[in-house]
Order: structure tokens, then C-alpha cells, then sequence
């Protein structure tokens, strides 16, 4: 999928500007077509999940996260509330892998999706072999690449293993909390993984996920945070 500077300007909630600075610097992935900049999905993703740039984001930047380009509180405002309640939370996950963890996650995802247990967890290990979806503090979000979600419904299962476990994430910390993501459309999907990147920045959201809290825990949190961007 190709996207605008316009596009990646909205999914990340930051300027046009500054996306062009970081497009000129050579600090965001992008090519031109029809002399313009344009970006790759799986591209923009795997950025996202691994750049210090994307990471540590000034908080002047991060603070437009609620916001268009024309300073109207966008419609996906509770698309994360939305996706954990068509998901689930699921509290003490055996396995001492990641490898574990994840088979044993894609059984329940499998049910939500309708979709055959062991494409599930062929399509979420052959992402995570492909690069680690850790992200920094202990939080990783594993994903197919292929948009598998069927109509217009995104699905996030929100994962608690019984024990931190390796991620190989960049940091070196063990992953406590996994988001489990399935996604519909494009846009949808980088901007639900853009959320949850920029959650797992926040002090408040990381102790609340360490106490390994309830599907209504969470979402009542969730919708808590994701109102206070209109705010």
C-alpha cells in the first residue's frame, strides 16, 4: 500500500513537516513516485516498532496525537477501546517461550477470527521470524503480515504470560504485556499500532498493564486514555 506524507502525517500524529525533515534527514523509509514521497506499509510498520526516531518523539509532537491536520479529534479516537472489546484479555498465559506464548494465544485469536488454529499461529510466528515485534518497556505486539480480520472489525487480544519472556526486543527487557494484533485495512492497522507504541511509552499505562488487570480493567483504562486526546 502506498501512503502520502499526508497519511503518515495523520497516522503518527505529527506534523507534515516534520515527516518531510525526517524524509530529508533519511530517518523515515521512502521512495518517490511521480517525483513525490511516498511510503510502504510493511515499511512504516517495521519503523514504528524498531526506530528510536519514531520512539522518542518530542512531547510537543506526541501531544497532536488526538488531532487531524485540521485539529478535529479523528473518527478512530476509541479505535483501540474497540478492538480489545471485539478482542479479549487473557491473564497468566502459559509458556516459557515466546514461541509458546504465541501457539498458545492463536488458539483463542482463532476462535475470534474463524479461522483455522494453526494458520493463525503460522502467520503470527512467520511474522515475528521475519523481525521481533517488541517494542522498549516490556511490550511487544504480535501480528501476521497479511491483514487477515475479516468486514471492518479489528481484533486485539491483549496477552499477560504467566512469566516475562524473551522478545529479543531492542531494550533487552522481557515482554510482560503482548498485544495481539489483527487488523481489516491498512490505515486502521498502523494507526491502532501507532497507539499502542505510543501507550507503551507512558509511566501510568506500563504500571497499570503490570498488574495484569481484567478485560473491564482494561477497557475502561483504554477508553479512559483514549478520551482524554479530545481533551
Amino acid at each position: 500500500m502506498d501512503l502520502k506524507i499526508e497519511d503518515v502525517s495523520e497516522l503518527l500524529r505529527v506534523s507534515e513537516a516534520t515527516i518531510r525533515r525526517w524524509v530529508k534527514n533519511k530517518q523515515i523509509p521512502s521512495y518517490k513516485l511521480n517525483q513525490q514521497h511516498r511510503f510502504n506499509r510493511l515499511e512504516i510498520e517495521n519503523w514504528m516498532l524498531h526506530s528510536p526516531i519514531f520512539k522518542e518523539k518530542d512531547k510537543e509532537e506526541e501531544s497532536t496525537f488526538s488531532t487531524d491536520a485540521s485539529g478535529r479529534v479523528g473518527s478512530q479516537q476509541f479505535g483501540l477501546f474497540r478492538a480489545i472489546h471485539n478482542g479479549d484479555v487473557l491473564v497468566n498465559v502459559p509458556g516459557k517461550t515466546k514461541q509458546e506464548v504465541i501457539c498458545n494465544v492463536a488458539q483463542v485469536a482463532a476462535i475470534k477470527l474463524a479461522l483455522d488454529p494453526d494458520l493463525v499461529t503460522e502467520l503470527l510466528l512467520d511474522r515475528e521470524n521475519l523481525l521481533s515485534t517488541a517494542l522498549n518497556h516490556g511490550i511487544a505486539v504480535p501480528h501476521p503480515r497479511e491483514l487477515i480480520a475479516k468486514g471492518v472489525v479489528d481484533r486485539i487480544i491483549v496477552a499477560f504470560p504467566e512469566a516475562p519472556i524473551d522478545f529479543g526486543a531492542m531494550d533487552g527487557i522481557p515482554v510482560h504485556t503482548l498485544f495481539f494484533l489483527f487488523s481489516s485495512q491498512d490505515k486502521r492497522h498502523l494507526h491502532l499500532l501507532a497507539k499502542i507504541a505510543y501507550l507503551s511509552s507512558q509511566p501510568k499505562a506500563l504500571e497499570f498493564l503490570s498488574l495484569k488487570p481484567s478485560k473491564e480493567e482494561c477497557l475502561t483504562f483504554i477508553k479512559s486514555w483514549e478520551g482524554s486526546f479530545s481533551s
